[in-house]
């Protein structure tokens, strides 16, 4: 787990490589630096690619659940989490670190991180913020230079000579670490004035290996310090950074080793104990199976010359990776995959000579560097954000508006709409609160609850009839709750205001808990509710279920606030 040689992007790809898998991989490129979502003709002109190969290639990611257009735009979707969801299973740093991580995070009330090497930058692979109006910013998957930050000094104590000159030349070419999104550009100095930067982190990468731990003294932007201690395997190799970050409103640098590197190293030896237990825990997801190579083949059949069979077997070799698959020999990637062995070769390749892969000729594994692909940019997402989408697509189908919300004490709390058009429509906006118990969204929140405390809620509850048809007895509540839970959907008709009828279904997180509500308001003279559960239920329940296939797909290593 050393940090992956350096790839050469001058370096001529190998005869086998597969170029439709290059094309589509610049153009995920291009879509992740450009903050997830790039109009069409951007694409073309950043890319170099023909405005035809653009196009194939975005059929081909949109068809994948990789991207989606809205208008002229192409916007990357949550899915695409699925390929650095597949490193960072692989690596089982998040896994087996990410728990320790978290409770230093609490024990000190201090934002920790987990980091890696990757070339001459460091990207995050977790992180454990504290919520706080100055506090760490960087997401999962964003890449720092080597030299500002306090874990680079420790990952290059292990450089040799050629990944020092790689470092010198990529500051000479770089000299703002425009190249670096994730952090606040550098001052371009004159020469000398770089000289000195240079040389100042030659000396911390020695002061590190003297003394076993890194300082970060505001490197990255002013007030913010870290400590970092490097984590070891069985040989003695670094594997990853743990760092505690503070701000000197907090901890000044010179305070922040005494306060915090007590305990940051016990949790660094329970953390390489850790790595040398045996993994215990849930089973590994399973790898793609042949399936997708019927799929590839429907795909093809449907969509023609728009669908690019090689890119997308290029892109699902990514994923035959993952907890318990960390390494894995060409033959087992084809059968995880269920491609053939020569067009599985050439995929490996590929995405070696990229440096997505590494390989010690045998057996291949990712890098870091298949986080640079918008895990950074997608692990920021909201609830909300990853909802739209689907809302809208609701929208289009039923004609209705659609809307999301989540339980706010006794309330429900609206936190995504899509309105429709309408001379009589349902006018709430974001933020907008109503009580729980005679809404169609609140009563599947409650009925979404554990049975202990959906009672405790129920006993405290004074309801009040807003209409004539409130239902305001603690009982027949309960009863309704009851049914909202069986039946997996509730009907709340003309009880929070008159003429107003609306259904939800509940939408559950990846351990099945229910976080969220979405649900369909319509005027109460347009359908029956027999006939509104007819015309609603379905399309309310597959837009649930694409909410929820984002959601876990995203909310495996990153934490999705639900507003």
């Amino acid at each position: 787990m050393t940090h992956p040689a350096a790839t050469d992007p001058s370096a001529p790809p190998p005869p086998e490589a597969v170029g439709p898998l290059m094309r589509s991989l610049s153009v995920l490129r291009e879509l992740a630096t450009g903050g997830g979502r790039r109009s069409v003709g951007d694409l073309v002109r950043d890319t170099g690619l023909a405005r035809s190969t653009v196009d194939r290639v975005l059929s081909t990611l949109t068809r994948l659940g990789y991207v989606r257009t809205e208008g002229r735009d192409a916007v990357l979707a949550p899915r695409l989490l699925e390929l650095g969801n597949a490193y960072l299973a692989a690596c089982e740093l998040p896994d087996r670190l990410g728990p320790l991580a978290d409770r230093l995070a609490d024990e000190l009330d201090e934002s920790v991180s987990l980091a890696v090497p990757d070339g001459d930058g460091v990207r995050f692979v977790h992180q454990a913020t504290r919520r706080r109006a100055m506090s760490l910013a960087f997401r999962i998957g964003d890449l720092l230079p080597a030299e500002r930050g306090a874990p680079g000094a420790l990952f290059a104590d292990g450089w040799d000579e050629a990944d020092w000159q790689r470092w010198r030349a990529r500051r000479a070419a770089d000299p703002t670490d425009a190249g670096f999104p994730a952090v606040p550009p550098r001052r371009a100095g004159d020469g000398a004035a770089g000289a000195a930067s240079a040389a100042d982190f030659v000396a911390r990468v020695a002061a590190a290996r003297t003394a076993g731990w890194s300082l970060d003294d505001q490197l990255i932007e002013p007030g913010l310090v870290a400590v970092a201690v490097p984590v070891r395997d069985a040989d003695g190799r670094p594997v990853c950074a743990l760092s505690v970050v503070s701000h000197t409103s907090r901890l000044s640098a010179d305070a922040l080793p005494g306060a915090v590197l007590p305990r940051l190293r016990e949790t660094v030896s329970a953390m390489e104990d850790a790595l040398r237990a045996p993994q215990e825990g849930p089973a590994s997801e399973a790898a793609p199976g042949p399936s997708h190579a019927a799929w590839m083949r429907a795909s093809k059949q449907e969509l023609g010359p728009e669908f690019v069979e090689s890119m997308a077997r290029g892109l699902i070799t990514l994923t035959a990776f993952g907890t318990g698959r960390a390494a894995l020999p060409l033959t087992a990637v084809a059968e995880a995959t269920g491609l053939a062995r020569a067009t599985a070769r050439r995929a490996l390749l590929t995405l070696e000579h990229l440096g997505y892969l590494t390989t010690d000729g045998k057996l291949f594994r990712p890098t870091p560097k298949v986080l640079e692909l918008g895990f950074a940019h997608l692990a920021g997402l909201t609830l909300p954000d990853i909802a739209l989408p689907h809302l809208a697509s609701l929208v289009e189908r039923v004609h209705d508006s659609a809307s999301m919300a989540v339980l706010a004490g006794d309330d429900i709390q609206y936190v995504a709409r899509v309105p429709t058009v309408r001379i009589m429509s349902v006018n709430i906006t974001l933020g907008t609160r109503f009580p729980a118990y005679p809404t169609s969204m609140g009563r599947v929140l409650l009925a979404g609850l554990p049975p202990a405390e959906r009672s405790a809620r129920l006993a405290r509850l004074r309801p009040e009839p807003l209409t004539r048809h409130t239902v305001t007895d603690p009982e027949r509540l309960g009863a309704l709750l009851e049914e909202a839970h069986s039946a997996g959907y509730a009907l709340v008709d003309e009880e929070l205001e008159e003429g107003l009828r609306s259904l939800a279904v509940p939408v559950h997180d990846r351990t099945g808990r229910v976080v969220a509500a979405v649900n369909v308001s319509t005027h109460a003279a347009r359908r029956t509710p027999d006939e509104a559960r007819e015309a609603l239920l379905p399309a309310l329940r597959t837009a649930a279920a694409g909410i929820e296939a984002d959601l876990w797909v995203a909310g495996r290593y990153a934490r999705i606030p639900v507003r």
